[in-house]
């Protein structure tokens, strides 16, 4: 009964100490720009917010990410800026969870790339 008890703890911390490894330690972050292309809320079990900018010609090169619903003034900001250049500052994940996106990238700010705007109105 010892033996079982002790065993069930062990798994519980490795499971616990699994999920918090996934969650909190990123492999990398940094910024992407482009135009951004698609952003929806999608999933049939787990409704996760989805989106996409283009960093290139013809869509030639598409960055895909996902929110996290905690993050409000992202997704707010997200919706706002739909078809505009913007800049994208994100965390990569080892891996995700079903409940929280479909990608590793998670946005964390969302600027409107005015530097882009402006020279396009030059062209």
């Amino acid at each position: 009964m010892k033996f079982l008890f002790k065993t069930i703890i062990l798994l519980l911390i490795i499971a616990i100490g699994y999920f918090s490894f996934i969650y909190f330690v990123t492999y990398s972050e940094g910024v992407r720009a482009g135009e951004l292309v698609k952003f929806s809320k999608k999933g049939m079990l787990f409704k996760t917010w989805e989106g996409e900018i283009s960093q290139g010609v013809s869509e030639a090169q598409l960055f895909k990410f996902s929110v996290e619903d905690k993050n409000k003034r992202v997704i707010d900001d997200l919706n706002k800026f739909q078809g505009r250049f913007v800049k994208l500052s994100y965390i990569e994940r080892y891996k995700t969870f079903l409940w929280l996106g479909d990608t590793q990238y998670f946005i964390t700010k969302v600027e409107l790339n005015t530097n882009y705007e402006e020279l396009k109105t030059y062209f």
